[in-house]
């Protein structure tokens, strides 16, 4: 098939790699030159397990071109996938802007059939508007799709190759049959493919994210509640999610979610819900626990040394939201840093993917060069984000390079009996 992808970023560029490597000539669109120009030479902008690879290889089959050149793209395209941003605005509602903005240049480009089909996440409603706008701009027919992605940074490109599921919201049976030929190559197996109407295929996007933020934040207020009663997370957390209504994912506690899905996606849905006079109080209450986690877990270790602040020296291991990524937006991370900042705490920080972002982020920190050169003459560690190489560190050098041996871990990465053995004050979430 001829594809365009329009927006190469997490979402676009997992997409079109992913779709090139089954065979489809697919055009990487982005209207951010340098963005394209580093595509061209080799880079990637971001960090993707197993995304460097598939996009060179298809980019030297010449399976994958990049281009600024959205009338190129277009003409030379008959499926059409829009990955731009959706950011959020100032009133927590989901910025569409721009893809608006692409659909209006798609349509005076457009000169026979096109499928238009959007993966970015849209408010409920928009594949209307959508529609109209491009009605409005030419006669020329096409069709229109709602398929929104369900990919985790981190693990994106075997989600997209191994997909839980693909939903497609059409009302046309042409857009179905497109669609159905470009997954067939990832349903061998059985097909995972669900259809449904346009509005309840935006709706299932936001119901999904919030639904996993909502799970993510009940265990962070039950870890609080733990502390309180001298019971453990990591034990409750087994415990519940051996039920097999319940499942055992998503269910760590810690300081915190973050990243570019979850905090939008609860705020749009907030914002959407209010809009209609139909309030949705569990994702107004998801919200807040999610500030109250990040300020409890800060808290926490600005209690330890208080009165002190101005002399402290706190070393970070991770910064960004998860591991394998290098995504530190909205990350639990910045958030406390900020405070510590703020109260005249000094950071020293290392992340193995994370350090370009972090620097335009938080140009006041310090920034290692690898993890144990953040404990130098350093009064704590504190950890944000579990790296596969954080999990069995060399505590007897974390020890001997630290001031005070003390560790807050909000990844609830060690087990305390262990780490206090080696002569450390550990603080982890909802584990005494």
């Amino acid at each position: 098939m001829k594809i365009s992808v329009v927006g190469v970023g997490y979402v676009g560029l997992v997409a079109a790699g992913c779709l090139a490597n089954t065979g489809n000539n697919v055009i990487c669109v982005d209207k951010d030159s340098k963005k394209i120009d580093d595509l061209n030479k080799g880079v990637i902008p971001i960090h993707e397990p197993g995304l460097t690879e598939i996009v060179k290889k298809n980019e030297k089959a010449g399976r994958l071109v990049f281009t600024t050149d959205l009338e190129y793209a277009v003409e030379n395209s008959d499926l059409i996938i829009l990955g731009v941003g959706t950011p959020s605005a100032d009133d927590g509602s989901a910025d569409i802007s721009a893809v608006i903005n692409v659909c209006e240049q798609i349509a005076k480009c457009m000169k026979c059939y096109k499928l238009i089909a959007t993966k970015s996440t849209i408010p409920v409603g928009t594949g209307k508007k959508i529609r109209e706008l491009i009605k409005s701009k030419t006669d020329v027919s096409f069709d229109y799709v709602s398929n929104p992605e369900f990919l985790k940074e981190g693990s994106a490109v075997d989600d997209f190759a191994k997909p839980d599921r693909v939903i497609i919201g059409t009302e046309s049976e042409k857009a179905n049959e497109i669609m159905t030929r470009l997954y067939a190559p990832f349903m061998r197996k059985s097909s995972r493919m669900i259809f449904m109407d346009i509005a309840s295929a935006e709706m299932t996007k936001y119901a999904a994210n919030v639904m996993l933020a909502t799970r993510i934040s009940f265990m962070n207020e039950l870890s609080g509640l733990c502390e309180k009663f001298g019971a453990d997370i990591e034990q409750v957390r087994g415990g519940v999610g051996s039920d097999p209504r319940i499942g055992n994912s998503f269910l760590f506690a810690g300081a915190g979610y973050g990243g570019s899905c979850f905090p939008k996606d609860v705020r749009a849905l907030i914002y959407m819900a209010k809009e209609n006079n139909s309030p949705i109080t569990i994702a107004e209450a998801v919200q807040q626990a999610n500030y109250n986690q990040h300020d409890r877990f800060a808290d926490k270790i600005l209690n330890r040394f208080k009165g002190r602040e101005k002399e402290i020296t706190l070393a970070v291991w991770g910064l960004a939201f998860k591991a394998k990524t290098d995504d530190i937006r909205e990350a639990p991370s910045v958030w406390c840093i900020k405070k510590f900042l703020s109260a005249g705490i000094k950071i020293k920080a290392f992340d193995p993917e994370a350090m370009k972002n972090a620097a335009e982020a938080l140009p006041e920190i310090q920034l290692m060069e690898n993890e144990y050169e953040t404990l130098q003459d350093s009064d704590g560690l504190v950890i944000f984000t579990e790296w596969q190489q954080f999990r069995t560190p060399d505590f007897g050098l974390i020890k001997e390079r630290l001031k005070t041996p003390v560790v807050f871990d909000g990844r609830n990465l060690y087990e305390p009996e262990m780490v206090r053995k080696q002569g450390f004050e550990y603080h982890s979430i909802g584990r005494l």
